[in-house]
């Protein structure tokens, strides 16, 4: 028996210096399962040294990340920080490239991460109140805060401004919905170039969706629109609308179940009026406590609502939920039972208050808009200004014509350079502004 064990002979195959697209269909057609090959296995084969394990090493790395609920955070994300650590980048040539260092450059960028990963996990739940990595919109950003934070280890105030900033820009925009490598290449070049203070910000090319984004996408736990209204709400310390009480927002936020998450239009209530569409839409969403939701059931708004005004008080329902982010124009149409208004009110608030977390409610944009309104108030008609959209409305009789706006003008918008023309009878006025 000894000897058939020592006698085997076991058929091999040598593969030159292939690249790991084409070396992963080798091993997953001749290994005895299939099993297919992740990129963290195949450069665990390409980098092993007796000395060296790159698994073991990640799996050390993600295990200090466990105090701050990161350690979830997969292989292949780390990966991609240890590759650009190393001097590469993030994208699959950049992590095949590993294969090429030693053991001491492999060891030095995995110790590099370790600590701006750390970094990343307080960054992240500090200021901007994620409490795990389940909560994070899109785990290829804690790859580029990664490497930020390695770069950049101890930023000033107007610095962390500016990451902050790039965080909520990044998933607004929902940049890294696709992140290819082009992207990647671009990324590390914004980091490096903010890092050593030749840009005042991080570069990205990550711009800001219509508002409809909240009254059209459904909420979802593996979303990161739903986890961004989700943050967000956590930042305003929401209450329950019935008891006062604290939303437990970690424990929301850990998306482990959607106990706290809740319809401020129930829907059964909304099934009832024969609104089967855009029901379970994000800008219907609230925090709210089960025992409340199980109160309020499938009761209209408008009286749910005076239900809990008579109990508490006008004033302090107003203000729990203002915590919810529900602005007085919503419930105004809450009061009415008008759904679609209720959505078109907090989609424009929800819209609002993203803008400003992403450093795009330029302040330049707004007194161009002032001087715009100012320049018409001179002449027959008047213009005004809602929530950063012009709108504008005849002042004088009624057969005068509207001064009409050919496209909404947004005060956060990306555009580059955005021209709005202003036309009223025959006589036209364009004015410019670039961002």
């Amino acid at each position: 028996m000894f000897d058939r064990f020592t006698d085997y002979q076991v058929a091999t195959v040598t593969l030159g210096d292939m690249s790991i697209e084409d070396v992963a269909p080798v091993f997953e057609r001749i290994n005895s399962t299939g099993t297919p090959l992740t990129i963290v296995d195949l450069m665990r084969a390409a980098t092993w040294k007796p000395t060296f394990d790159l698994v073991d090493s990640i799996d050390r790395l993600s295990a200090s990340l466990e105090p701050k609920q990161f350690d979830a955070i997969d292989r292949k994300t780390l990966l991609r920080a240890i590759a650009s650590a190393a001097g590469h980048g993030f994208d699959s040539a950049s992590i095949d490239d590993l294969r090429h260092r030693s053991k001491e450059d492999l060891l030095a960028a995995v110790n590099a991460v370790e600590a701006a990963a750390k970094r990343t996990s307080d960054f992240l739940a500090t200021e901007i109140g994620v409490p795990g990595a389940r909560a994070l919109p899109y785990v290829n950003q804690f790859a580029v805060l990664c490497e930020l934070f390695r770069q950049l280890p101890s930023p000033t105030s107007k610095q962390y401004d500016q990451v902050i900033r790039w965080f909520w820009r990044t998933t607004l925009g929902s940049y890294f919905g696709g992140w290819n490598t082009g992207q990647m290449t671009a990324d590390r070049d914004a980091v490096t170039a903010f890092a050593n203070g030749d840009t005042s910000s991080i570069q990205t090319s990550a711009s800001a969706p219509a508002a409809s984004i909240w009254s059209t996408r459904d909420f979802r736990s593996n979303s990161a629109t739903s986890k961004m209204m989700a943050l967000m709400l956590g930042q305003k310390k929401p209450v329950d609308l019935i008891t006062g009480q604290a939303i437990d927002v970690a424990k929301a936020l850990a998306w482990n179940n959607d106990k706290e998450f809740h319809h401020f239009f129930p829907r059964g209530f909304l099934k009832s009026t024969n609104i089967a569409k855009k029901t379970n839409v994000i800008a219907n969403i609230v925090m709210l406590t089960s025992m409340s939701n199980i109160r309020i059931r499938d009761r209209a708004p408008s009286e749910y609502l005076r239900s809990i005004s008579q109990t508490v008080g006008e004033g302090v329902l107003r203000s729990r939920l203002r915590s919810c982010m529900v602005p007085e124009a919503a419930y105004e149409a809450a009061l009415a039972d008008d759904y679609m208004g209720f959505l078109a009110a907090r989609s424009s608030h929800l819209q609002e208050e993203a803008l400003r977390l992403a450093g795009l409610d330029d302040p330049d944009a707004r007194l161009f808009l002032s001087s715009l309104v100012m320049r018409f108030r001179r002449g027959p008609r008047c213009c005004a200004i809602s929530r950063r959209t012009v709108s504008a409305a005849p002042s004088g009789r009624n057969d005068e014509r509207p001064v009409i706006f050919d496209r909404p003008f947004c005060a956060g918008s990306a555009d580059q350079g955005l021209c709005v023309s202003v036309l009223a009878g025959r006589r036209s006025l364009r004015a410019g502004w670039s961002t």
